[in-house]
């Protein structure tokens, strides 16, 4: 069953950040995983949610996904995006 990261950022500091986009999509393909929605800002339709920047990555299974999230070789990056972000991440699993 496909699994997907769903982030919603707000970007504090685009310099420090250019490093995260930069890196990031190697450890999504390392992972097997792709990009549904990359950076856009949504619209929203019902409700008090305003996300300011969206991204929605794919993986295969949810075990390509947890293992993005814990790969030691990307924390540093994660630091980076919770140093120059203000963001929600969750993981959903996909319809069977």
């Amino acid at each position: 069953m496909k699994a997907y990261l769903v982030l919603d950022l707000s970007v504090n500091d685009l310099g420090g950040f250019r490093k995260y986009i930069a890196e990031i999509p190697a450890f999504i393909a390392k992972h097997s995983g792709k990009y549904i929605v990359q950076g856009v800002q949504p619209t929203t339709i019902e409700g008090d949610w305003k996300p300011e920047r969206m991204v929605i990555i794919e993986f295969p299974e949810r075990e390509k996904a947890e293992a993005f999230l814990s790969d030691p070789e990307i924390q540093d990056l994660f630091k980076v995006r919770h140093d120059t972000t203000t963001s929600k991440l969750v993981l959903a699993d996909g319809c069977t």
